[in-house]
């Protein structure tokens, strides 16, 4: 499956923004859809999952400011978020695995896209 993220920008902290993650090559449904970051100097964390038959999943941290959503006719996921804060800012890569695998972390997902830089300044 080939993967596009878009969506990034410059935006200032309280603002908004939504990614956006189009899915190319097989059935969107076929895979657990996650969006991770990576800030600089920082390693790569998880962001939100999605997952067709058991729903999404969040950062602990991120709870309540991101919000994950897909349009399966699109074959396209996105990431709402809200109240954006300097340390948002990071590399937004959505990622995908098979849904027979599991694991939320960076090495349990098999297709990345390119990645879309956030920037939020203060």
């Amino acid at each position: 499956v080939q993967l596009q993220a878009s969506g990034g920008g410059l935006v200032q902290a309280g603002g908004s923004l939504r990614l956006s993650c189009a899915a190319s090559g097989r059935t969107f449904s076929s895979y657990v859809m996650g969006w991770f970051r990576q800030a600089p100097g920082k390693e790569r964390e998880f962001v939100a999952a999605f997952n067709w038959s058991g729903g999404t999943y969040y950062a602990d941290s991120l709870k309540g400011r991101f919000t994950i959503s897909t349009d399966n006719a699109k074959n396209t996921m996105y990431l709402q978020m809200n109240s954006l804060g300097p340390e948002d800012t990071a590399v937004y890569y959505c990622a995908a695995r098979p849904k027979y695998t599991s694991g939320s972390s960076p090495t349990s997902y098999v297709y990345w896209g390119q990645g879309t830089q956030v920037t939020v300044s203060s």
